[in-house]
C-alpha cells in the first residue's frame, strides 16, 4: 500500500483513529510514537544540511553536512503547547529534546487542557523545562515548534490567542508545526482568523485536505508525511479499496504512460493527435504545444493552424502534418478547411494561441464526436458559447484545463459559491458538465465523474478526484499551459488507441509535466525555464521515471 496517495478530510482521520483507539491502541501510546518520530526528525534536520528540509532552518548553527551539534551550538527551541492532544504531542517532542540536551522553553498561555496533556505538562514541569504564557519571551529561541492546535480546527482564532499568533509570526524566527499549522482548516486550507506561518509542517499519519490547496500553501511551507503505521484495513474501512480523492504518486503516474511499446506497433496504433491552435499573434502557442505531444510519443501528430504561419509550424516540426486553415485579416483560423475529417483522429486538442475569433472552428470541433482536450481561447469561445449545455450533451471524453480565471468564466455561479475551494470547485464542475476538469494552480485538481468503465464497476457513479503534490512556480510562466495541452493530447491519442482508460492520462500528464517543470529549475533555477526550455526537460524527467 502507498500510504502518500491518501488524502483524508478532518472527519475521515477523525474516524480512522477512533477505529486505531476502539482496537486496542492506547492514546498515549500513540502521542508517544508520534512525537518520538517528530523529535528524532527535528535533530536529523539539525545536525545535517543534506535533508531535503534544512533549507527550512536558517541562522540556527553550522549545517556542516554530518557534522555533530556540539553541546555549546545547541540552538534554544521553543514549543507552542495548546490544550489539546495536539498540544500533547508537542510536550513529549520538547521532554525528548530536552533529554538530548536541547535548551527547550514551552510557551502554553492556556489554563485549562486535555487530561493527558495536563500529565504530560505536570511531568514537563517537574523537569524542570521553563514554561511561560508571554510571547516576547521566546525572542531568544532559534527555533519554534507549533502545537497549538491540530486537525479538525473549525472556529475562528481570536482576541488574546489571535493576538500571540501573529506576535509570533512576526518574531521571524522558524517555526515547524505539528500536523497542521495552527489557524488552518483541515479541510479547505482557509485561515481561521489567523494561523501561524510554518516553515515546515509534519502532516501526522495521513495527508489533509489541506495540504493540497492553494491558499495554505504559504502557511505550510515545506511539509511531508510523518507514518506512523495506521493498518491498511483501517484506511479501507473508512476510504474505500479505491479512494475518491487521491494524490499523483510517481507509481500511478509511470503506470498510465504509453510503456513498454508492443515490439509489433506502428504509427498508427500509437495514436494520432490533431492539434488546432495558433495565429499570427500567437503562433509559438502552437508550436509549444506541438513540442509537448511530440514528448507524449504519440504516433502521428497533425497541426491545423492560420495558413501565413504554415510554414514557421513545418520548419520546427518536420515530423507533423501541417495543415494550413483559412484566417481572418488578423491571421486567425476563420474556420477548418472543408477536406479535414475530424474523425480520423484518435484525439483532439484545441485552444492555445487561437484568439476569439477562431469561434466557428472551436463550434465546429465541439460538435465532432472525438475525445477533446479544450484549453486557452478554446475554453473562452465555450463559455460564450454556454458551458454546461455543450458539454453535457456530448457522448465522447472532453477534458478541460482551466486556469482560476478560465473556471470562472467557465462556471461563474459555481467559482461564486465555492469561494477559493478549489478541490469542491474541481467536483462541482466535474458533475454539472460531465467533462474532465483539470483546474490549474500550484496544487493541480482533476476531477471527473466515472461511470465504471475507468476504475471498475466498484467505482460507478462517483466523482473522482487527483491531486498533484509536487510542483514549482518556475512553471507561472506564459506558454507552460500550451505544453501541457500537447502533453495531454498526445497521451490522450495514445490511449485511445491502445484503448487504455483515457480519463487517468490526465493524472499521468500533469505529474509528467510538473516533474519536468522541478528537473529544470534545480538545473537553471526557477528563472531560467521558460516554456521552450520546459519541453527539453520533458524526456529527460521520463529517463527518471
Amino acid at each position: 500500500m502507498t500510504i502518500q496517495k491518501f488524502v483524508v478530510t478532518a472527519d475521515q482521520m477523525r474516524q480512522i483513529e477512533t477505529r486505531i483507539f476502539a482496537a486496542g491502541m492506547p492514546v498515549a501510546a500513540l502521542m508517544e510514537k508520534v512525537a518520538g518520530l517528530i523529535a528524532r526528525r527535528i535533530q536529523e534536520l539539525l545536525q545535517s544540511e543534506g535533508s531535503s528540509a534544512a533549507d527550512c532552518i536558517t541562522d540556527l548553527t553550522d549545517l556542516t553536512p554530518g557534522k555533530k551539534i556540539v553541546n555549546s551550538q545547541l540552538p534554544v527551541i521553543g514549543v507552542l503547547v495548546g490544550p489539546g492532544h495536539n498540544g500533547g504531542d508537542a510536550l513529549v517532542v520538547a521532554r525528548e529534546l530536552h533529554f538530548q540536551g536541547f535548551p527547550v522553553v514551552i510557551y502554553c498561555p492556556f489554563s485549562k487542557l486535555k487530561e493527558l496533556t495536563k500529565s504530560h505538562t505536570d511531568y514537563a514541569r517537574y523537569l524542570n523545562i521553563p514554561f511561560f504564557d508571554k510571547v516576547e519571551l521566546l525572542k531568544k529561541c532559534d527555533l519554534l515548534i507549533d502545537g497549538l492546535f491540530g486537525f479538525g480546527l473549525e472556529r475562528e482564532i481570536t482576541n488574546s490567542t489571535a493576538a500571540a499568533i501573529d506576535e509570533i509570526n512576526n518574531l521571524n524566527i522558524p517555526i515547524f508545526s505539528i500536523d497542521i499549522p495552527s489557524g488552518l482548516h483541515t479541510d479547505t486550507g482557509a485561515v481561521l482568523g489567523t494561523a501561524i506561518r510554518a516553515k515546515h509542517t509534519w502532516c501526522l499519519g495521513l495527508w489533509k485536505m489541506a495540504f493540497l490547496q492553494d491558499k495554505a500553501l504559504e502557511y505550510i511551507g515545506t511539509s511531508e508525511l510523518i507514518d506512523f503505521d495506521i493498518p491498511a484495513a483501517d484506511i479501507a474501512a473508512i476510504l474505500g479499496d479505491f479512494p475518491a480523492i487521491q494524490r499523483i504518486t510517481k507509481a500511478s503516474a509511470i503506470q498510465h504512460l504509453p510503456l513498454p511499446r508492443s515490439p509489433i506497433s506502428h504509427k498508427y496504433t500509437n495514436g494520432h493527435l490533431l492539434i488546432i491552435a495558433g495565429s499570427g499573434r500567437y503562433s509559438g502557442a502552437a508550436i509549444l504545444s506541438a513540442l509537448g505531444a511530440r514528448a507524449s510519443g504519440v504516433g502521428m501528430l497533425s497541426i491545423a493552424v492560420p495558413e501565413s504561419i504554415k510554414p514557421m509550424l513545418s520548419s520546427h516540426l518536420p515530423e507533423a502534418l501541417v495543415i494550413g486553415c483559412p484566417e481572418t485579416p488578423n491571421r486567425a483560423i476563420s474556420q477548418l478547411p472543408v477536406a479535414i475529417d475530424l474523425s480520423t483522429y484518435d484525439a483532439i486538442a484545441v485552444g492555445p494561441g487561437l484568439t476569439l475569433e477562431a469561434a466557428i472552428a472551436v463550434e465546429s470541433v465541439l460538435e465532432c464526436d472525438q475525445p477533446l482536450v479544450l484549453d486557452a481561447d478554446g475554453l473562452n469561445i465555450l463559455a460564450q458559447l454556454g458551458t454546461v449545455p455543450i458539454l453535457s450533451e456530448r457522448s465522447a471524453l472532453t477534458i478541460i484545463t482551466p486556469h482560476p480565471g478560465e473556471f470562472k468564466r467557465l462556471f461563474p455561479e459555481l467559482a461564486d459559491e465555492m469561494g477559493d475551494d478549489r478541490i469542491a470547485a474541481t467536483q462541482a464542475a466535474a458533475k454539472l458538465c460531465g467533462a474532465v476538469v483539470l483546474l490549474k494552480g500550484a496544487k493541480v485538481c482533476i476531477s471527473w465523474q466515472d461511470k465504471g468503465d475507468s476504475l471498475g464497476d466498484s467505482c460507478a457513479a462517483r466523482t473522482i478526484t487527483y491531486l498533484n503534490p509536487e510542483s514549482t512556480p518556475a512553471l507561472a510562466r506564459g506558454g507552460s499551459g500550451d505544453v501541457l495541452t500537447g502533453l495531454l493530447g498526445g497521451l490522450l491519442a495514445s490511449a485511445i488507441a491502445r484503448k487504455s482508460p483515457p480519463e487517468l492520462v490526465t493524472a499521468t500528464a500533469v505529474w509528467w509535466h510538473a516533474q519536468a517543470g522541478i528537473m529544470a529549475a534545480k538545473e537553471r533555477t526557477e528563472l531560467g525555464v521558460d516554456a521552450f526550455t520546459l519541453t527539453q526537460y520533458l524526456i529527460p524527467t521520463l529517463r527518471e521515471f
